[in-house]
């Protein structure tokens, strides 16, 4: 299986680089870019997300204002 995926991947690989500029902009635009952002959306959120985990909130060091 892993073979079939290889050679695959490839062909896809030697399509890409034997293709027109323009038709690898387009692709590059169309495909990385949004995989792109959401994987820096994911990792934003994630990293968020330890970091409240990890740190104290700011209401835990400080003596309540109306008292």
């Amino acid at each position: 299986m892993f073979n079939g995926l290889a050679d695959w991947w490839d062909g896809v690989e030697l399509w890409l680089a034997q293709a027109w500029f323009p038709v690898q902009f387009v692709l590059v635009m169309v495909v990385v870019v949004p995989l792109c952002l959401a994987a820096a959306w994911v990792l934003d959120k994630l990293v968020g997300l330890f970091a409240r985990r990890l740190t104290p909130g700011r209401d835990d060091d400080r003596s309540d204002p109306s008292a």
